[in-house]
């Protein structure tokens, strides 16, 4: 049954936030679901921002539950993509899961992150690695024309426990080409490759070892290594994942970059801690 959100009183903190309604929502498997909101009119971020989402509290009285989540649909678009895991009793994404069209939420105002194109220095190949629900970002930056206006080719990596929880598989390999803004820019210079740790697949193991290997390279017919005078890479998922790829990538010349200080690689540690 849908659950019927109670409103935000008092109305000072009913200011904080937008209060969208959901306006569609698709499950992927037991754990893994997709939602979408209204975009608020005066609602602006860039490409690969994180915002602050969340519900009330369930009595209508106590303080809402929140958490970051990465916004999956690029700055341009009308609503408002969201890729999430739901944690059995977790207190918000048990509830978020319940939810249906029409049904509401509360968003933050402020997205922020340095998961963007300007954190990073120019170059010809971007790696968007992930894990998990990390992939949501590069759901945001790979449909940004402003990402093909800027790199020559674009490496999406998706390494998951099972073969299912390869979400927006479909999308990665055939109906992103099919995109009316960027599926013409995205043909020939888009690369997918998802790894499984824990079933059998054409393509096993964790995404560090597949690079350490030089497996990720040899696959894609992309030479030896990461090469920090062309490469720049963003990194979303596990914290293990992201420490053990930024190691790789400092070992290999990179440097960490930000929104002030714009760099080769990049990673969010709002989520990392």
């Amino acid at each position: 049954m849908t659950e019927t959100l109670a409103p935000v009183r008092p109305a000072a903190q009913a200011s904080a936030w937008h209060e969208p309604r959901i306006l569609w929502t698709r499950r992927w498997t037991d754990r893994l679901f997709s939602f979408a909101v209204e975009r608020p009119e005066s609602f602006r971020f860039r490409s690969g921002e994180f915002v602050m989402l969340g519900l009330p509290a369930e009595d209508g009285a106590g303080k809402p539950t929140l958490r970051a989540y990465s916004i999956a649909s690029p700055g341009w678009s009308d609503e408002l993509e969201f890729f999430s895991i739901q944690v059995p009793d977790g207190p918000l994404t048990s509830r978020l899961g319940r939810l249906a069209a029409g049904d509401g939420v509360l968003l933050g105002k402020k997205p922020t992150g340095t998961l963007v194109l300007d954190a990073l220095t120019p170059g010809r190949r971007l790696f968007l690695i992930a894990s998990g629900t990390g992939l949501a970002p590069w759901l945001s930056v790979l449909r940004d024309p402003e990402t093909w206006a800027r790199f020559d080719q674009v490496v999406v990596t998706h390494t998951v426990r099972q073969v299912q929880d390869l979400a927006y598989r479909t999308f990665l390999t055939r109906d992103v080409f099919e995109d009316p803004l960027i599926g013409d820019l995205a043909l020939g210079r888009l690369l997918y490759y998802p790894t499984v740790t824990r079933e059998p697949f054409d393509r096993p193991g964790r995404i560090t070892r597949r690079i350490e290997d030089g497996a990720l390279f040899s696959d894609l017919d992309l030479g030896s290594g990461f090469d920090p005078a062309t490469d720049r890479a963003m990194l979303c998922g596990s914290t293990a994942m992201i420490r053990d790829v930024a190691t790789l990538l400092e070992r290999a010349g990179f440097t960490e970059g930000s929104n002030a200080a714009p760099g080769d690689y990049v990673l969010e540690r709002a989520f990392v801690g």
